[in-house]
């Protein structure tokens, strides 16, 4: 019997004679016929769509490039949504589905199935654009929850670094509208009105503010004594901004009740022009071991730290502490030093943080009628600007019912107000990272201390503005070099076609 002879496996040599025969197979068969050319083309681009068809309803997260992932949805806004059992609706008004923010919102979906994120145009949903009064001319972000709802403009995407340049911050604004929507507890922010210029109304210098307060995992209020007669039993944090005049009795009574029973309060306090005779004031501040406030303000002599050389328009680090997480700077305008009785905090059962502190360039001015430049006389720093104090109370004759008053104060009201350096540089609140640290503070106060991890860390961002040569490189680079590309096969195809 014959033997069948084993086929042995093709050498690499063979491989190499095959590919190389196919490829002048395309080059003489196909490219020689102009129609089995734009055959062929018309198959690669079908691949191409092809593919990209895949790729589009795989619905793949993109890929994000930047060193901070500005565009990736945090570890810390993962967890805070992926519990939520409700079903939550993310309206995009006005934005196209290409749109970075819509890509990130998205990613919610991804996270938790209940997350519906959908385009919408508001001709085809009149019942949206009636709801919440919107039309396609203005951005608009609406998060949904049965009947609860938070409305997000495009100016709420936005905040400014240190440098001034724009910083994106979506993925916080949603994860908290998102969790505003779907919390059963809602945390209560009382501001006290009647004793100062401050407030939250349009004319009231801290109108920005409130903007913000809307979309964080809260309910603000303004809280009137003469017409509450006391500290509403809901209150989670008491606002106090910079008095003007004394408290009057019932209301000094009131928020020492109300710190015996363990509540928290932010105080915002502004440099004073002129002498005050504030005596229930000091009395409250000294529950905590703080003496009154001195006529003055805290200028700089470092002019890296000042801003536009305003001496008294400071810019301070901040320390590490759970109200500063991923913040690095401050903005202060017209700042006051506080002034801590050391010797009585453990007396009072309080302790002290930092949360601002000056450098040893700064003073203190006591004379706000000296223009001099020279520090000659004046207080030299640093001085606390910021600060925690945790108070400890003991109820009774029980050592272990104990409860635990907050205190987080600043001497500056400007930084987080409408406040204008000049009319070029935008309002206090946007400067720095002033309307981050108001934010922790009241998530602080109200144990919201997750909603202060949502807050990305933007200090590794960096922005390039190109100069008019750098565009037109650009420029060059983004339309030139194809148009020559397309030139130079058209003339190579020219040269071979004549030469057969």
């Amino acid at each position: 019997m014959k033997e069948k002879k084993e086929k042995s496996p093709k050498t690499n040599v063979e491989k190499e004679k095959f590919g190389t025969k196919f490829i002048n197979t395309i080059k003489k068969r196909w490219l020689i016929s102009g129609t089995n050319t734009i055959l062929l083309i018309a198959i690669l681009i079908a691949i191409v769509i092809l593919i990209n068809s895949v790729v589009q309803s795989l619905d793949l997260t993109p890929i994000d490039c930047t060193s901070n992932k500005e565009y990736t949805l945090t570890k810390e806004s993962k967890e805070r949504i992926e519990n939520i059992d409700a079903d939550v609706n993310i309206y995009f008004v006005g934005y196209d589905d290409s749109a970075t923010q819509v890509s990130l919102a998205k990613q919610y979906s991804k996270a938790n199935k209940k997350i519906n994120v959908e385009v919408i145009d508001v001709n085809e949903r009149p019942d949206i654009a009636s709801k919440y009064n919107v039309t396609s001319d203005t951005k608009t972000i609406i998060i949904e929850n049965g009947d609860k709802s938070r409305t997000l403009y495009s100016d709420d995407l936005y905040t400014y670094d240190s440098s001034y340049q724009t910083v994106d911050i979506t993925e916080e604004k949603l994860t908290s509208a998102i969790l505003n929507v779907t919390s059963d507890k809602i945390a209560n922010v009382y501001f006290l009105s009647g004793y100062s210029d401050y407030s939250l109304e349009y004319s009231g210098g801290m109108y920005y503010l409130a903007a913000y307060l809307k979309n964080e995992v809260l309910n603000y209020k303004t809280l009137d004594m003469l017409v509450e007669g006391s500290i509403p039993e809901d209150c989670d944090t008491l606002v106090i901004t910079t008095p003007k005049k004394d408290f009057d009795e019932l209301t000094t009574n009131e928020i020492t009740k109300y710190i015996n029973n363990g509540g928290k309060i932010l105080w915002l306090n502004s440099s004073y022009t002129s002498s005050k005779d504030l005596p229930n004031v000091n009395k409250i501040l000294a529950l905590y071991g703080i003496k009154p406030f001195e006529v003055g303000y805290i200028y700089e002599t470092d002019s890296t730290r000042t801003v536009l050389g305003y001496a008294s328009c400071i810019v301070e680090d901040l320390g590490s502490t759970d109200i500063a997480k991923k913040l690095t700077d401050v903005v202060l305008s017209g700042a006051t030093k506080i002034n801590v009785d050391k010797d009585t905090l453990s007396d009072l059962g309080v302790t002290e943080e930092d949360i601002i502190s000056t450098t040893n360039t700064s003073y203190f001015r006591s004379n706000v009628s000296n223009t001099s430049s020279s520090s000659d006389g004046d207080e030299k720093g640093g001085f606390t600007v910021g600060g925690i104090f945790n108070k400890t109370i003991s109820s009774g004759e029980n050592s272990d019912d104990k409860k635990e008053s907050k205190l987080v104060i600043f001497g500056d009201n400007n930084f987080v107000s409408d406040i204008q350096i000049t009319n070029q540089v935008n309002p206090m609140i946007f400067l720095g990272n002033n309307k981050d640290l108001m934010l922790n503070s009241i998530a602080y106060l109200t144990n919201n201390d997750q909603d202060i991890t949502i807050r990305k860390d933007y200090t590794q961002t960096t922005s390039f503005t190109p100069t008019d040569a750098q565009k037109l490189t650009i420029v060059r680079i983004i339309y030139m070099v194809p148009i020559a590309i397309i030139l130079v096969g058209f003339i190579v195809w020219q040269v071979r076609r004549r030469k057969k």
